[in-house]
């Protein structure tokens, strides 16, 4: 049986609410696996864990104490999930895992990050999220979302309710979005689900 405890590390509301079902999603629907423990998400601005040099190995500390409060066999993983922003993976990413590895060398530890925000994602899935977004005036769908920067306002203008808030909204999507097509049409998300196939034993 492949099983994982994981302790993710987000920034905001929007993630602490989704993050259980996002990760559960794509484990048993992406990954194949039959079992995922998502521990409560230790949430910090990202303000602090991308500018402050101490926050990020602190939540990596904290994130470490709450796999060990429970006696378990099953392999661990600190997970930090961050919206890109303006920055560049390519750059941000090494650096935010290089600095929560040097906290826990003895962790299994990823970093991925959103490019450019977590509704990116349902941008590149947006075609199975009509029951949620008004796709009525688009001719057709971003190509490449991550390029043209399409992101929460995008899915703002859309959206079918009165407005988009991400913390009640955010794990509504997340438990209906394609994740197959996301990924096909999403590298950030691919990488996620790359980063949760190399952790099955």
């Amino acid at each position: 049986m492949s099983r994982l405890r994981v302790a993710p590390i987000v920034e905001g509301h929007g993630e602490y609410a989704a993050v259980r079902t996002l990760l559960q999603r794509v484990w048993s629907e992406i990954v194949g696996g039959d079992y995922l423990d998502v521990l409560q998400p230790i949430r910090r601005p990202r303000t602090l864990l991308v500018g402050k040099p101490d926050e990020l190995p602190r939540a990596v500390e904290l994130a470490a104490l709450k796999l060990d409060a429970v006696a378990s066999d099953d392999p661990a993983l600190i997970l930090v999930l961050l919206d890109a922003e303006e920055d560049a993976v390519c750059h941000l990413a090494p650096e935010l895992l290089e600095r929560a590895r040097a906290a826990r060398p003895d962790r299994s530890i990823r970093c991925v990050l959103a490019q450019r925000e977590y509704e990116t994602w349902f941008v590149a899935a947006a075609a199975s999220l009509a029951g949620h977004l008004d796709l009525s005036g688009d001719a057709e769908l971003p190509a490449e979302p991550e390029r043209s920067g399409h992101g929460k306002a995008w899915i703002e203008r859309r959206f079918r309710e009165v407005k988009y808030s991400p913390t009640v909204d955010q794990a509504r999507l997340t438990a209906a979005f394609d994740l197959h097509l996301c990924r096909r049409r999403s590298p950030s998300f691919d990488k996620l689900c790359r980063e949760l196939e190399a952790e099955r034993r």
